[in-house]
């Protein structure tokens, strides 16, 4: 059922009027064909979750495709990437508009056959689980980032968020889970892990060991917001370092966890490489790591890593629902060396760290992101590290918290509540 008005809608429309195919990706669950079949009525549909139609595309694309006529709906297409050489066949020898409506939910693997058979010739988008925008019903569809103008724009549609933070931060995004209230949330995420493992992982892998696998997710989710670091998880949970970046791999593919790129440059010689993992829901990493109450959770040892995953996922979401690639604009910093700081007399080692870096026009923008309701100028005591960045500017730094309004600390860093984004 269609109830939930999604941001990326008209951008859908627009480019499915321009283009011979478009393909939305995206998590299992997330409403790709729901949306699909509320904004595209009266197209054909069909879906390679039906083991019979995949064997009639696999065995005989010309025949498949000469009994399922143009405009045609495909869903889950990864499943049969043989379909994508024939389709670029029909393409190139047509400017008829509006041919193809695909989803997949591997999004990596989907992207590698169109890279091979449809780069040029298909539009792609991405649809991620509910944002906070869409959930309060907000209709505001500009990407996050921190500029004079972006504020403005946003205080002209600026409410709070619905409810409690914490009790959506654990509910997670999926749209059943707001659609259906009734759903149970153990019972919502148990059979999205079992689902998940049975047809996508089982698909890619083979695996025979799902008890393996889901002990990896488990150990995964506990980390998410961390650095990634392959050796520590295949100690924990008994598997080669080979295996375990083969997992996420599988993870990254299925839009289950995103790989956050560090920031760099020639003057940041002492940056970390490594990148940060995050779960892309936060509802199904409270599941995988057993946080069971929203209160559990705001008090709990994740509490600040669980925060920081869904103020990211929210900056990613709004850059998606506006049809733009976030991969080359959202980055982080982490350096090799502690900073030492006075506190109450005493001297303290900090991180030297910048939870998110936005880069736009040439401008980096440091975002720090924090569960606090007391932020303080020096929570962005690395902000500067990015001054002697060549060919960039330092845009004016952020401090996304619980803080209940915009506030200037100083003129060029600013306090923001999370109803911003």
């Amino acid at each position: 059922m269609y109830s939930i008005k999604r941001h990326v809608e008209p951008v859908l429309e627009r480019r499915a009027k321009s283009a011979k195919a478009i393909l939305l990706t995206g998590p299992r669950q997330v409403g790709k064909s729901t949306l699909f079949k509320y904004l595209f009525k009266g197209v054909n549909q069909v879906t390679f979750d039906d083991d019979l139609l995949l064997a009639q595309a696999t065995e005989d694309v010309g025949l498949f495709l000469l009994n399922n006529p143009c405009p045609l709906m495909i869903d889950e297409v990864q499943r049969c990437p043989s379909l994508f050489h024939r389709v670029k066949m029909l393409l190139d020898n047509t400017d008829e508009k509006s041919l193809f409506y695909f989803t997949g939910s591997q999004k990596l693997q989907l992207m590698e056959s169109v890279s091979e058979s449809l780069a040029g010739r298909v539009s792609v988008l991405e649809l991620d689980g509910l944002s906070m925008r869409e959930i309060a019903g907000i209709d505001f569809n500009k990407h996050f980032v921190p500029t004079a103008e972006y504020l403005t724009e946003r205080e002209k549609m600026l409410k709070p968020y619905p409810g409690d933070i914490w009790t959506t931060i654990h509910r997670g995004f999926f749209p059943e889970l707001y659609v259906n209230a009734e759903r149970e949330w153990v019972d919502f995420y148990g059979s999205y892990v079992k689902t998940y493992l049975e047809r996508d992982v089982h698909a890619l892998i083979k695996a025979k060991n799902h008890l393996a696998f889901v002990k990896f997710m488990t150990a995964v989710a506990a980390r998410t917001g961390q650095l990634l670091n392959y050796a520590n998880i295949a100690q924990e949970i008994g598997v080669s370092e080979v295996t375990v970046k083969e997992w996420v791999s599988i993870l990254e593919k299925s839009g289950i966890v995103y790989i956050l790129k560090p920031f760099s440059s020639s003057v940041l010689n002492r940056a970390i490489k490594s990148p940060k993992i995050y779960f892309r829901d936060t509802g199904l990493c409270c599941y995988l790591t057993r946080w069971l109450t929203p209160e559990t959770l705001k008090n709990g040892a994740m509490a600040g890593a669980m925060f920081e995953t869904f103020v990211v996922n929210e900056i990613l979401k709004s850059y998606a629902n506006e049809g733009l690639d976030y991969d080359f604009a959202v980055y982080f910093y982490n350096g090799k060396d502690k900073k030492k700081r006075k506190k109450n007399g005493e001297t303290e080692e900090i991180d030297g760290e910048i939870d998110l870096i936005i880069s736009e026009n040439g401008m980096l923008y440091p975002i720090e992101i924090k569960m606090s309701a007391s932020p303080k100028a020096e929570m962005a005591a690395e902000f500067d590290v990015l001054d002697g960045v060549p060919d960039q500017k330092r845009g004016i730094g952020t401090i996304l918290c619980l803080y209940d309004r915009k506030l200037y600390l100083r003129d060029n860093l600013v306090v923001l509540p999370i109803s911003y984004i």
